[in-house]
């Protein structure tokens, strides 16, 4: 079982970016990476699937338009196994080295996709979790929300295309509202960005945000060599 360590035990920090296809969180996450190494933070910059030569691989068999036979049991737990890989190899020894790590998507991700998306028992998804990560969770999310039509739309235009995004449109209108009440049930943790607006507006909106989340925390930064 993972542990986390926890207030004066804790010496980094974990965010995680969540949202549906075409939010532009990939852009953002890289973004607030810059902008936090400019303050003087150290920080790493990772996704899911991936972050690690294991979890990659599992993106490629994963993401892949010709695996479209795969079982969404499969899928699943395949999804926890690139997570217990990237958590144990990076997310627990940087967090613990003292450094902010932001990932693009990470545990809601997969309640989202698979829980409200596919439709696999959410108390299944709970109890697999809980061994992956222990239970772990990031200590704040960004979730980027937006019209499905107009997402699938964007990445269509940067010719972007793997086996989830091929799903029907009522797939991603049910992960939409799966991330909307993970939203609703974890206001906390969870605070929701309108991806509709600009670049720009979007990434002050997150500085915002995380600023004020970092001010309320004791943190060691590590410096930046």
């Amino acid at each position: 079982m993972i542990k986390r360590r926890i207030k004066g035990g804790r010496t980094g920090t974990f965010v995680s970016l969540e949202g549906i296809e075409g939010t532009g969180k990939s852009t953002q996450a890289k973004l607030l990476s810059e902008y936090l190494s400019k303050k003087g933070f150290n920080t790493i910059l990772t996704e899911e699937p991936g972050g690690t030569v294991i979890s990659r691989q599992i993106r490629r068999v994963l993401l892949s338009t010709r695996h479209d036979k795969m079982d969404y049991m499969a899928e699943l737990l395949l999804y926890n196994a690139a997570r217990i890989q990237h958590l144990k190899e990076k997310i627990i020894p940087v967090i613990n080295s003292g450094k902010i790590v932001i990932t693009d998507r990470f545990s809601d991700s997969t309640v989202a996709y698979q829980g409200y998306g596919r439709g696999i028992s959410l108390k299944l998804i709970d109890t697999l979790d809980k061994i992956a990560t222990g239970g772990m969770r990031p200590d704040i999310t960004i979730l980027f929300d937006l019209d499905v039509e107009i997402g699938l739309k964007r990445n269509r235009k940067i010719n972007k295309r793997d086996r989830l995004e091929l799903e029907d449109i009522e797939f991603h209108r049910r992960v939409r509202e799966g991330y909307l009440q993970l939203a609703a049930m974890e206001p906390e943790r969870i605070k929701l960005i309108n991806a509709s607006k600009n670049i720009d507006t979007v990434h002050h909106e997150i500085i915002g945000i995380i600023n004020k989340f970092l001010q309320g925390i004791t943190l060691n930064i590590v410096p930046v060599r």
